[in-house]
């Protein structure tokens, strides 16, 4: 019974993920903690809301919308690897259930930055984003899923716990420093945003990208 006390259970997680660090070569974990950056700060739906929420409603208050992204994917990378995937292989016509659901609900958010407002004023028509709204956007957000589909098949190949919590863990380490970065850009911005002009014209161009993001959704390569 000593095997399932907390400190030989943690003892022994942390040695079998040590060892499948272990087992990987420095190049390879190189090459997924490079391929979790860039995938993690480029733009991408999740950046460009985080950018418009830091301009909107500042840093503190999307705290729980970073922590939600964050989160949320990993926990998306973890159910891939435990053969989520294999849902749209056995009901393909899942996979356009979640495509439509992707493109309605990217729109429906798009519409509601370009609505969005100055919360300290009161004209504001929104709130930031909560934690498990951003969680749970995960699962709609294409690039979540290409991001989560990638890093498995490509890092993971063999889908072993521990390569998955691997991967899962690096991609926690490298997401929540680069989404933050977007939120104090927007943050930033909302210094030279002083008028409700600027701020309008902002938040439009901000949903228009949001909106062109969905380009490779709807007519993929």
């Amino acid at each position: 019974m000593q095997l399932f006390a907390p400190g030989a259970a943690k003892r022994n997680f942390i040695r079998a993920l040590t060892r499948q660090i272990l087992a990987m070569t420095y190049d390879l974990l190189l090459a997924l903690a490079l391929f979790a950056f860039v995938s993690s700060i480029t733009p991408g739906p999740n950046n460009l809301m985080l950018m418009a929420s830091g301009a909107n409603f500042g840093f503190r208050r999307t705290i729980p919308h970073m922590l939600g992204v964050a989160l949320g994917f990993v926990f998306m990378v973890v159910l891939v690897g435990a053969g989520l995937v294999g849902i749209f292989e056995a009901f393909p016509v899942s996979y356009t259930v979640l495509k439509v659901a992707s493109v309605a609900y990217l729109l429906y958010l798009a519409w509601k930055i370009a609505n969005a407002g100055p919360a300290e004023t009161g004209e504001g028509k929104g709130n930031p984003m909560t934690f498990l709204q951003a969680a749970a956007f995960q699962w709609v957000n294409p690039k979540a899923w290409a991001m989560a589909l990638t890093a498995i098949s490509v890092y993971a190949p063999d889908q072993t716990l521990w390569a998955i919590l691997l991967v899962a863990a690096l991609f926690g380490a490298v997401n929540l420093p680069s989404v933050s970065s977007w939120t104090l850009l927007g943050q930033q911005m909302a210094r030279v945003l002083t008028n409700p002009r600027r701020l309008m014209l902002f938040n439009w161009a901000m949903a228009a990208l949001l909106v062109a993001s969905l380009y490779p959704v709807i007519w993929p390569a």
